[in-house]
């Protein structure tokens, strides 16, 4: 039998951004969110637009779902198949990074953590399963807003001194994520904690979850408060592991 074919995979990511996205996106905003280069992106949106699945507003020339998208769903990955494919996934970077790792994806009430998994050191933790994040203060949610695969913030609380409470500023910290793959925090939500995440991809590159690492400052950086690019590998590896394992899935 024949393989998957790569441009039907990556229409169907586009149509499944623009379905649950904040309203209608830029070709270089699509582009982005799926790790495509910009012709791609462009030619696959020419396309649905001319057969009705997507449409494009007059006035920005931003794209949209279109009429004959009807009685097609907003398909989301189901959270108990991600959690299952990604379970080992999580243990190991545990076991290799010493630290607590949580899996979080988006929901209308937040950021939540569907996955969480003890750092290996048999010290006293609590369970955050069903924990709710704030996007703006945690490596996850910046992951998961940087991939529109949340919807975007509004007041932006403070937790810390350290917590991003500027748009402006938190805008710059977005684009930095999309240019470089991987989000951090360092004490933005809690004094003394830093985070490090990556995006949990599906088939046809669209972001459906973020995977993280959580932990001591002075473990996760250096004397300058620079994140460890060896524990950044870690956890982009692991993400990478997840993504080849739903992929090999589905």
């Amino acid at each position: 039998m024949p393989g998957p074919i790569q441009s039907i995979e990556r229409a169907a990511a586009v149509l499944r951004l623009l379905a649950r996205g904040p309203g209608p996106l830029g070709v270089g905003e699509i582009a982005a969110a799926l790790d495509l280069a910009k012709p791609t992106a462009h030619g696959i949106l020419r396309t649905l637009l001319g057969v009705g699945f997507v449409g494009q507003d007059a006035l920005t020339g931003k794209y949209l779902l279109g009429p004959a998208i009807g009685e097609l769903g907003t398909d989301r990955l189901d959270v108990n198949e991600l959690r299952s494919r990604a379970i080992h996934r999580a243990d190991a970077l545990a076991s290799r990074s010493g630290e607590s790792v949580r899996i979080a994806v988006a929901r209308d009430t937040g950021i939540t953590v569907i996955h969480h998994v003890f750092r290996p050191d048999n010290s006293e933790q609590a369970l955050a399963v069903g924990e709710v994040l704030p996007a703006h203060a945690t490596a996850l949610g910046k992951v998961l807003l940087a991939y529109d695969a949340a919807a975007k913030v509004g007041a932006l609380q403070a937790f810390t001194r350290r917590t991003i409470t500027e748009r402006d500023r938190l805008d710059r910290a977005i684009t930095e994520v999309r240019r470089r793959g991987w989000a951090d925090e360092v004490e933005e939500y809690r004094s003394g904690e830093a985070g490090i995440a990556a995006p949990i991809r599906a088939r046809g590159g669209l972001v459906v979850a973020a995977i993280g690492i959580t932990g001591p400052t002075d473990r996760l950086c250096d004397n300058r408060l620079q994140t460890r690019q060896a524990t950044v590998e870690q956890v982009r590896a692991a993400a990478l592991a997840v993504h080849r394992d739903l992929t090999a899935a589905q």
